[in-house]
């Protein structure tokens, strides 16, 4: 067996990164491609690589050096033409070395999983193409296989259709082939194909025709969850630098991307926080009937929308501001407090004592190791504190607590006697038990209350956090006109603001969704509990803090997860206000099937 390494390219989508070295050369983690790839093959029994190089081609070759003689035999094929050519003439280049053993083909641009040469090795089949189940995030050739795995299309880009994506497999771009299949299949076709159509042209093109004859013997095997990326541009660099991090760094690299998991291979992202049965799916068909216009035309401006939002949501249109997501109103409304003192409770959602002053921050701490609190305690604690703001989320992030609704506005009149504006974020009360009658949304409880603000991001509760959407209500109009000025007059896109005029049709299924939340709330935190090291607190959110019993640590548990089970969790420890000698995690409640890979990982985990 050898291998074939294509490394000839340009690279130009890397920018500045292949200036001066082809792609190949680029690190990822301090680790170049091509180190990975050839210490990868030096654990094969091979007898000789071949690396098809090109531009910077001499740089390549002197980096390599004789670094590797004492584990492989490598050799070089050039091709001059590199930037008129595409790498199907660079393999044509390779050809009499193609055929002359069984062969590894590989792109010099990939990093993955020390498990994929095993995994192509050992199966049994001659002719193989490692694949992987098409996600939105894949470009580049796709195949389709039957069900006795054969490849029986692959399908090139001018031929993606996307209403066939559910049977596309993306190829991972490493090949096994035989010496005779080589030989009297693809080097003839390869021949002809080059003669016929050119040189600028891909080599899987050559495959495509082969599998459009009867018996290629070309099969597929699907990689499953194993990790490996594909490096075009600079995103596919940061992508790839995250997914190949050490234990040390991955969870900074995860973290710190704040969403964007869906561009992830098959991740499960158990840290941002959304309704998993909303929106419906005739909710999304209308929304998706819509997306040509909603592309191509500009969105209505404050005033339109402010009109949509009343009337979604049941609030006058004075009393209510939308929002590009919670997050934008979140900031103009902090900027917007007096500089006085302003009562916090910790552990909280950060974004709002990081948006203020912290020399002008009261903090309230629950003294208890289930972190609950009551209105009560906070009328006791704030009694004597002076403060002008007091900051309530509820249910509160991360640990679920919830005062009934019936506290909160006996909260509210107390402030309302002390000239205390309370702030009421409510994006997670649409998950509580009582979900229906729980919201401080109403024209009658805002001017009962004209102090209080009531924030709602309407990503958690409703499912669209694509969509940037959340609105704050209060019946102090000059508050509201206030935040009005200060934000983009097209502050909404046109999704946001079709998601807004279409709800109130769907609103049934919403209640419908809410229920079928709460029951599987119930159902997954059972199962939590029979995690050993998880000591599971109550909530009335999507979520649930856990306590992480020793001698186990989060950081441990979740890099676990995410190595394993591809499951991103949220390690809380160190958060402000959590008990700094404990160790803890925030589940997020997701679908049934979600919930039930979850803990069977976590249970795994246990009986190592």
């Amino acid at each position: 067996m050898q291998a074939i390494i294509l490394a000839a390219g340009m690279g130009r989508r890397l920018g500045e990164y292949t200036k001066d070295n082809t792609k190949c050369m680029v690190p990822v983690n301090g680790v170049r491609l091509i180190d990975r790839l050839l210490h990868q093959l030096s654990n094969l029994e091979l007898s000789r690589v071949v690396i098809v190089v090109g531009y910077q081609a001499e740089n390549l070759k002197s980096y390599i050096g004789t670094r590797y003689a004492d584990q492989l035999t490598i050799e070089y094929v050039e091709n001059p033409v590199y930037d008129k050519t595409n790498n199907i003439y660079s393999l044509w280049l390779a050809k009499e070395r193609l055929q002359e053993d069984d062969t590894l083909l590989i792109e010099s641009d990939l990093i993955f999983s020390d498990r994929l040469f095993p995994m192509i090795m050992e199966n049994p089949y001659p002719n193989l193409a490692l694949v992987a189940k098409y996600e939105s995030w894949m470009d580049g050739t796709m195949v389709r296989i039957d069900t006795d795995n054969n490849i029986v299309n692959f399908i090139p880009k001018q031929a993606f259709d996307y209403n066939h994506v559910d049977s596309y497999y993306k190829t991972v771009n490493i090949y096994k082939f035989s010496k005779d299949f080589l030989r009297n299949s693809y080097v003839p076709f390869l021949d002809a194909y080059t003669k016929a159509v050119g040189d600028n042209e891909y080599y899987e093109n050559v495959l495509r025709i082969i599998t459009l004859l009867d018996n290629s013997n070309l099969k597929a095997l699907d990689i499953g969850r194993e990790r490996w990326y594909e490096i075009d541009d600079k995103q596919d660099l940061d992508i790839a630098e995250a997914l190949f991090a050490d234990d040390q760094d991955v969870l900074r690299k995860y973290y710190g991307r704040f969403g964007g998991f869906w561009r992830f291979p098959q991740m499960l992202d158990y840290c941002y926080l959304v309704n998993p049965y909303f929106p419906s799916k005739r909710l999304k068909d209308e929304l998706r009937s819509n997306f040509d216009t909603l592309l191509t035309e500009y969105p209505s401006g404050m005033k339109v929308n402010t009109l949509i939002a009343s009337k979604s949501f049941g609030v006058s249109e004075p009393y209510i501001v939308p929002g590009n997501g919670a997050a934008e109103l979140i900031k103009v409304l902090m900027e917007t407090l007096p500089g006085a003192r302003t009562g916090f409770i910790r552990p909280t959602f950060e974004e709002y004592p990081n948006r203020y002053n912290k020399d002008h921050q009261v903090t309230f701490f629950p003294q208890n190791e289930d972190y609950r609190y009551t209105a009560d305690d906070l009328m006791t604690f704030f009694a004597d504190k002076d403060i002008q703001t007091l900051m309530l989320i509820n249910p509160d992030n991360p640990t679920g607590n919830f005062i009934p609704k019936k506290d909160v506005l006996r909260l509210a009149a107390w402030c309302e006697e002390r000239n205390i504006r309370l702030v009421v974020d409510e994006s997670f009360v649409d998950f509580s038990k009582d979900y229906a009658t729980n919201s401080l949304l109403s024209d009658a409880i805002l001017e009962t209350y004209p102090h209080m603000a009531v924030m709602k991001s309407i990503s958690k509760s409703y499912g669209v956090p694509g969509l940037r959407l959340g609105i704050l209500a209060s019946a102090d109009k000059e508050l509201i006109a206030h935040i009005k000025k200060e934000v983009s007059i097209w502050n909404l896109n046109s999704f946001a603001e079709f998601f807004m005029q279409i709800y109130n049709k769907h609103e049934k299924d919403y209640l419908k969704a809410c229920e079928k939340f709460v029951a599987e709330r119930d159902e997954f935190e059972r199962r939590l509990r029979t995690v050993p090291f998880f000591r599971v607190m109550p909530s009335q959110a999507n979520y649930f803090l856990c306590e992480i019993l020793p001698p186990f640590t989060a950081k441990e548990i979740v890099i676990y997860m995410l190595r394993q089970h591809n499951i991103l969790t949220r390690d809380c420890s160190g958060k402000p206000g959590l008990d700094p000698k404990k160790q803890y995690m925030r589940i997020a409640v997701r679908n049934h099937e979600d919930n039930t890979r979850l803990v069977d990982a976590l249970l795994q985990f246990s009986s190592r």
